[in-house]
């Protein structure tokens, strides 16, 4: 009786492990595919592109494109270029999170030029998941890391120039370019590369990158190196990040959500839709003046992203695409006031 109760009960858990999502399926295979936030995400995605068309990880690419949006990019929001806080101190955040679960991440963090690469050191060598300031830049200093200042003579001068009026108020990517008092290089200034992956195995991999709002409060956080605010990977399911106002992303979980759209069965662009929708739910009036966009890539390397404000572009690049730019689509499609 004893041997064939637990027989029973074994065919049942094995039954009930089958019927779980994903629970005894082989491994999704699809051909490698690299997707960014913004313009610059074409760059990222070339740099990317280089370790996955060799059959590198995921990991491993998604890393090596951030890195190259935090050296080669030179942009106000991201990297050594970026803009510094009210008090004129540059701080970089970033995260980056392997499909497996395992997760990384630092945030004001000043004078490291690669907070990506330190990112991944805390995930691999430390049992915590985000270390912050000035106990970000000591672990980083240990594992070899180079300190250098990084605040440019450029972003210097743009923050006298701001100490003028001291207003801060960002400004909608969408309502940038071709507006009244709109300036040169305005519509480059975005705050955020997100970058997602999926190796030739079926691996996710993805990572965020920022130096954060231009004159934001010293010590403020946004969402990029938030695991599931402003990033979220599951092998099981897909990938998921986030650009715009940080702090609804945190508000709402984001990244999370969206991946745990996907897996209830929508597409990665209703999982990005549903989400953006959710924002507007709970925040209408203030909806109609901050940004929120999402990008997000499924275990079949199938790609979506909406936005909350019309103006967000993702890139993509594979195979078949090497250098694609998109324009996402928007709950609102004209400029709000």
């Amino acid at each position: 009786m004893t041997t064939r109760r637990r027989f029973l009960q074994s065919s049942l858990l094995t039954a009930g492990a089958l019927a779980l999502p994903g629970a005894g399926a082989a491994p999704v295979k699809s051909g490698a595919k690299v997707v960014s936030t913004w313009d610059f995400g074409v760059g990222a995605n070339g740099a990317a592109w280089k370790v996955l068309s060799t059959g590198g990880s995921a990991l491993d690419a998604i890393e090596a494109g951030a890195r190259w949006a935090e050296s080669d990019l030179c942009n106000a929001t991201v990297g050594h270029c970026g803009y510094p806080d009210r008090d004129g101190v540059l701080t970089l955040d970033a995260s980056i999170m392997d499909g497996d679960g395992r997760c990384g991440a630092v945030a004001a963090l000043e004078d490291i030029a690669h907070p990506v690469s330190v990112a991944r050191a805390v995930m691999e060598k430390t049992p915590h998941v985000m270390l912050v300031g000035q106990g970000a830049q000591q672990f980083a200093i240990a594992q070899g890391f180079e300190k250098t200042p990084l605040l440019t003579d450029d972003a210097r001068k743009a923050w006298r120039e701001w100490l003028k009026t001291s207003e801060y108020k960002p400004v909608i990517n969408a309502e940038r370019a071709g507006r009244p008092g709109s300036k040169p290089g305005d519509k480059h200034n975005h705050d955020t590369l997100g970058i997602l992956a999926i190796d030739n195995n079926g691996k996710l991999a993805g990572a965020c990158t920022t130096s954060g709002m231009a004159w934001k409060l010293h010590g403020r956080v946004g969402d990029s190196p938030i695991v599931g605010a402003g990033l979220y990977v599951d092998n099981e399911v897909g990938a998921a990040t986030a650009s715009g106002v940080g702090e609804e992303m945190i508000r709402n979980a984001a990244s999370f959500l969206v991946v745990e759209l996907m897996r209830q069965g929508r597409s990665p662009m209703d999982a990005c839709r549903e989400a953006i929708e959710r924002v507007v739910r709970k925040r209408p009036e203030a909806s109609k003046s901050l940004q929120v966009c999402f990008l997000a890539l499924n275990k079949h390397g199938e790609v979506g992203a909406f936005a909350l404000h019309r103006g967000f572009v993702y890139a993509i690049c594979d195979t078949a695409k090497q250098d694609a730019l998109l324009d996402a689509k928007s709950v609102y499609t004209t400029a709000q006031t």
